[in-house]
């Protein structure tokens, strides 16, 4: 039987190994880890420090591995953003996903003033222990957190200077996944803007690294995504409306 395809963006600093936390709670889907250039991978490779730039990178890679007639892209944090960009990106060439997956983001327009990339090196390393997620040991080992302190600036440029101008609502359902103790969890339902179709959310509990707590719950969030896509698709009349 024909695996729906789960296309995995990854979040600032992040990689193709990003998301192997959750890839043992998922054998019913073929899973894909992407990752934009200067890291993982694509070490030698130079860092984009452009949104659309980014963008095209990974819809590039998404068109040339579509395999299956369902198919899902997935981003946390800035990877959120990328995936809807993405999405429209693909649909604007008939390849539309099943489903739209974004977390820990409230999506565009729900902004922190604060550009992180243009902190200096005190500010910019008190941010990124204020955010979480970065193990200890990167933030007690000066030659890592140098080498690391260049992507996720990169990463924070395209997250926070992303344009979202040319994107209309999608044509895909979105399901929307954020932690309780994230600053914007309130405004999870401006996702909802971003979509013609069905819309849902969840909050877990934790912070905005959730995820790596949560893989079990996001892996049945999922599946369950999958049986509505199926189900939408023998009765696209239903799509007419968000629930």
């Amino acid at each position: 039987m024909e695996k729906t395809q789960l296309f995995l963006l990854h979040f600032a600093g992040g990689s193709s190994y990003s998301y192997d936390f959750i890839k043992p709670y998922l054998h019913d889907f073929e899973i894909i880890q992407l990752e934009l250039p200067g890291r993982g991978r694509r070490m030698d490779e130079d860092l984009i420090l452009d949104f659309n730039m980014a963008a095209q990178d990974l819809f590039q890679q998404i068109l040339k591995r579509i395999t299956s007639t369902s198919f899902f892209v997935y981003g946390h944090s800035m990877g959120a953003y990328l995936a809807l960009k993405i999405v429209s990106m693909l649909e604007k060439v008939n390849k539309r996903a099943s489903y739209l997956i974004v977390s820990g983001n409230a999506g565009p327009g729900v902004n922190d003033p604060v550009k992180r990339y243009l902190l200096d090196k005190h500010e910019f390393r008190k941010e990124l222990k204020r955010i979480g997620g970065i193990p200890n040991e990167i933030f007690s080992n000066v030659e890592l957190l140098e080498f690391y302190e260049p992507i996720l600036r990169a990463d924070f440029q395209i997250s926070e200077e992303g344009d979202f101008n040319d994107v209309l609502p999608v044509n895909t359902p979105l399901f929307a996944i954020m932690g309780e103790e994230e600053e914007k969890v309130m405004k999870i339902s401006n996702w909802a803007n971003f979509t013609k179709l069905n819309f849902d959310y969840h909050v877990f509990p934790g912070d905005h690294f959730f995820i790596r707590e949560q893989a079990a719950g996001i892996a049945d969030i999922l599946r369950n995504c999958k049986k509505k896509a199926t189900y939408f698709s023998d009765f696209p009349s239903r799509f007419s409306s968000k629930n």
